[in-house]
Parts: structure tokens; sequence; C-alpha cells
């Protein structure tokens, strides 16, 4: 009896990181069931390898999974660093001091 081998494509075959969509919630929670913890929650960025999700960050809590089938941990890295990419805006504008703050700064009289 011949078996059919299921082409999987390699890993150095090209990487896709993009925003999860509602299309991807049932691989996502496949994923997630695999690699044994459950989804950090919306919004989410996915590393592709062909048309298969290898792994994800949720931008929620920062949790990460990833196939454990694959070889995946290149992938997370990348997802961790474009994940930080996305925040550091929020970041800077989170450690800026309002203006209002900084009018109420200067308006003090010098003692």
């Amino acid at each position: 009896m011949i078996t059919a081998k299921k082409m999987v494509p390699d890993a150095r075959a090209g990487v896709t990181i993009r925003m999860a969509t509602d299309a991807d919630s049932g691989a996502l929670h496949r994923l997630a069931a695999s690699d044994s913890t459950m989804f950090g929650g919306w919004p989410a960025l996915v590393a592709e390898v062909g048309d298969e999700l290898w792994a994800a960050i949720s931008l929620e809590d920062d949790r990460m999974m990833a196939d454990p089938f694959r070889p995946s941990a290149e992938l997370l890295l990348l997802l961790a660093e474009r994940a930080r990419q996305l925040d550091a805006p929020a970041r800077a504008r989170r450690r800026r001091p309002r203006a209002s703050a900084r009018r109420l700064r200067r308006a003090r009289p010098a003692t």
C-alpha cells in the first residue's frame, strides 16, 4: 500500500507576518490546542508559511503560541519584534506628559 505524503512548506519559504482576521479564528484555536495553550485574544499577529499559520502572538496580552511540530522559534522572535514595533507609538504617548502639565510647570514662579 502506498501512502501519499503531505507536502509541508519549508521553514525557509516565504513568511508573511500580518494581522489576524476573523477568518483566522479556527486556525488560531487549532494552533493554540496543538501548543497546549489558550489563545490570548484579539488583536493578534500571525506568522504564515505557505497557506498555514505556524505561530501567533496576541497583542492584547503578548501571549505567544506556535506549532510544536514546525521549526517556528524564529517566527516567534519575528512576531515579538513586530508587536514591539506596533506598540512603540503607544508607549511614547504614555510617557509624554500632557500639554497642560507642561504648561503648569512653565507657569510656576521661581522661588
